[in-house]
């Protein structure tokens, strides 16, 4: 998988220890990991608003298959995801929550706390979070007698989500293009999303914005 990492302006700081932990973690798992911003306190100013904004671009081109996100509780991080099409975020402040998102629900991207309960090692409870979000087969249901039916509700979950929300790129252009535009603003989302969309329509609109 390409795993993409986003942190927003409060957590920032953090950026450097959660990305070394989802490198050590995914990265041994074979998974491609890179961090979009921001890397530092320093980066290009994102709030969690403008992560759902980056999470819908890049999951919806297929620059990435999977984002790695939160705040300081991570509830605004994922109400922000799962306002967009094409994105389905957990909510994870503990290993089991990871370990029961990759199982039963089996979405696409995990909106951590990184400030909420965040103490005395913190960034061994991330590690074992992304130990659990990415070892071993997904969507195989939790406990395994309810495999069946979770299953057939995850998916139809994902096909209420495609019948009720707009094409992608309809609802960028339906919210305040500058807060589009700042999502996007960061070199190190240009650079990567340019070089790894697959959608032609979606990368044609983010270019009207940042050239």
């Amino acid at each position: 998988m390409k795993i993409a990492l986003m942190m927003e302006n409060s957590q920032a700081s953090k950026a450097p220890m959660v990305e070394s932990e989802l490198t050590s973690v995914a990265g041994g798992l074979g998974h491609d990991v890179v961090n979009v911003g921001m890397k530092d306190e320093n980066d290009h100013a994102l709030t969690y608003v403008h992560l759902g904004i980056m999470a819908s671009v890049l999951l919806n081109s297929k620059a990435a298959d999977f984002v790695v996100t939160g705040c300081g509780t991570g509830q605004g991080a994922m109400m922000s995801c799962n306002a967009h099409p094409g994105v389905i975020c957990g909510y994870c402040l503990e290993p089991s929550d990871a370990f029961l998102f990759n199982q039963i629900n089996n979405g696409n991207a995990l909106a951590l706390a990184f400030a909420k309960g965040f103490g005395w090692a913190g960034e061994l409870n991330v590690r074992y979070m992304f130990e659990k979000a990415f070892t071993g087969a997904r969507g195989e249901g939790y406990p395994i007698e309810r495999a069946e039916p979770q299953q057939a509700n995850a998916k139809i979950l994902g096909e209420v989500k495609v019948a009720v929300a707009k094409n992608v790129v309809e609802s960028l252009k339906a919210i305040d293009q500058q807060l589009v535009k700042t999502a996007v603003g960061s070199r190190h989302f240009q650079d990567y999303f340019f070089t790894h969309s697959q959608d032609a329509e979606l990368t044609a609109y983010i270019k009207t914005l940042v050239n």
